[in-house]
């Protein structure tokens, strides 16, 4: 008996002395499979920029449904790593819903600000009921607010699938968030006009979103031909360039100007539509229009960086729809139908930029041909397996929707729509006759990166009353599709130098139980859960009680 009781003395003595080490130490261990709490340089040395509090409201407390209740856990344990990391970084769990006089109320209030609720069918006992939960943080820091949204949604997944997408962006999406906060010294981003690009309404909504990590400003190509030095030496003072579905030719000058800018080491985003067709077209056609192709001048540029946009559109099974109005006044009826020639884009997840993103919507959409050279070339988006090109000029009318189409027709499927090119990039005028006269050029950059995509309206937003909705939304069908996300991907990977935006690229499967096995086990593990310590209690007393009578009896 002596010898047992010094031996829990010296394992007390030794859970004291490590608490007390452990007040003074704090070390967290990561023990999950995926190392999921282990977070990566990146988003340490964006947590670390804070030397004030920043306050975190988790707005996933109270009554909410199991998957919500994981991700909430998954959320609060990223935040204890980042505040090991940084002891500015606190959290609070809120339950926005708390006041249920003023509910009403407060959704509509957390709608206008941007915060949108889920929607959530709970199947419990053989009742169905609907939950409606805001899966969102707010993030403050010196009277700023970032907003940061904890579920992430994709088409046709599962609850699983949906919990380890929301969970694998999380450490990205709280990075991120960050450094939007701690941003000191913008980067700037021009969107070049001269040459029939989109209007800036029609660009409002990615432009307001890339404004919380970058300055905007415009540059006007046409001005090369009076004063080509001076719209060279502005576009030099800026990172990036958007060229968002030019409609006119590029003069060579103007070629040589953005090259000069590229070579230059500037960074760009090209949106092309080599085929000239709208569905508006269509409409104003009397349901038929002509598809001609466009010349912009521009296949000898992009055919010096290995990509080749062709004058052909993609038809493509897997679509989105468009909308067909029948009937007049208060009559009218609106009905969605199939357009082939909108692509829904699926991602291959095969690089930071398109890693766990919603389908991307194209419309009149051109493959593109990935040529060799010595430039690293990613194909970032692909139209379906199920998908064709169609040469142009092509009369396209809407009835094509009478018959149905002929499946073994689509056989010329996986098309590029969007690449990516990352090299040493060489101006396309090297040992060419220069167009205009410039001062200070090069013939040989740097390290650079531009993407090129062959569709201008993967960046346009719809209108509503004069006003700009969120890019990827369609107001005719209701339907949102992963258009800016993939576009402000884009844009950060381009500008960012920190490696932060490779954290998307982060795997994380988080088990889930099975929902039949405990529908189907639930009275089973009840029983076992309850009965087993009240047995292994009564099992134990008897024990003792029976040693103790024939200690004290002897």
């Amino acid at each position: 008996m002596g010898k047992f009781l010094i031996s829990v003395l010296k394992a007390l003595v030794a859970v004291i002395i490590l608490n007390v080490i452990g007040s003074f130490v704090s070390t967290r261990f990561d023990l999950t499979e995926d190392k999921r709490f282990t977070l990566s340089a990146p988003a340490i040395d964006a947590a670390k920029k804070f030397d004030s509090p920043v306050v975190i409201d988790i707005l996933l407390e109270g009554n909410i449904p199991p998957e919500f209740s994981k991700l909430k856990i998954e959320t609060i344990q990223l935040l204890k790593a980042f505040a090991s990391k940084n002891k500015n970084i606190k959290y609070n769990l809120v339950n926005p819903l708390e006041d249920e006089t003023q509910t009403q109320e407060t959704i509509a209030n957390l709608q206008r600000i941007g915060l949108t609720p889920a929607n959530v069918t709970v199947e419990e006992n053989g009742k169905v009921s609907q939950e409606l939960v805001f899966p969102w943080a707010m993030v403050n820091y010196n009277n700023q607010t970032v907003k940061v949204a904890l579920l992430k949604n994709k088409l046709g997944s599962s609850t699983e699938e949906r919990v380890n997408n929301s969970v694998q962006q999380l450490e990205y999406a709280f990075a991120d968030a960050f450094t939007k906060l701690s941003i000191t010294e913008k980067k700037r981003v021009a969107v070049i006009k001269g040459n029939g690009e989109l209007e800036d309404i029609f660009l409002a909504d990615y432009l307001t979103t890339i404004q919380e990590y970058y300055n905007i400003g415009a540059i006007t190509l046409d001005s090369v031909a009076k004063n080509p030095q001076r719209v060279s030496e502005q576009l030099k003072g800026f990172d990036l360039a958007i060229i968002a579905k030019p409609t006119e030719a590029f003069s060579d000058g103007e070629k040589y100007v953005m090259d000069q800018f590229i070579v230059n080491g500037g960074k760009s985003i090209w949106l092309i539509d080599q085929v000239a067709m709208e569905v508006d077209s269509i409409f104003k056609g009397g349901g038929s229009a002509l598809a001609t192709p466009r010349n912009l001048n521009l296949n000898d540029f992009f055919f010096k960086y290995g990509v080749r946009i062709n004058p052909v559109l993609v038809n493509d099974l897997y679509f989105t729809q468009i909308v067909l109005a029948s009937g007049e006044g208060n009559d009218s009826q609106y009905n969605p139908v199939p357009w082939y020639y909108n692509p829904m884009v699926f991602s291959r997840n095969n690089h930071p930029i398109n890693t766990n993103i919603e389908a991307v919507r194209y419309q009149f959409a051109n493959a593109m041909d990935v040529l060799e050279n010595d430039y690293q070339k990613t194909v970032l988006l692909r139209s379906s397996p199920l998908s064709k090109t169609e040469g142009t000029p092509k009369q396209i009318g809407l009835n094509i929707l009478d018959t149905p189409p002929n499946k073994e027709a689509y056989n010329n499927g996986n098309q590029p729509l969007a690449v990516l090119i990352e090299g040493k990039f060489t101006s396309m005028f090297k040992n060419r006759v220069r167009p205009i006269k410039l001062e200070n050029t090069l013939e040989e950059g740097g390290n650079n990166k531009m993407i090129v995509i062959s569709d201008g309206d993967v960046i346009k937003n719809q209108l509503r009353n004069g006003r700009p909705l969120e890019l990827g939304y369609d107001k005719w069908t209701n339907s949102s599709y992963g258009n800016k996300e993939f576009l402000v991907n884009c844009t950060n990977y381009l500008l960012d130098d920190t490696g932060l935006i490779n954290i998307r690229n982060k795997k994380v499967s988080i088990p889930l139980l099975d929902v039949e096995k405990i529908t189907e086990q639930k009275t089973k593990w009840q029983l076992i859960n309850i009965g087993v310590p009240v047995l292994l209690t009564l099992v134990l007393g008897i024990f003792f009680g029976a040693s103790r009578k024939r200690k004290y009896a002897s």
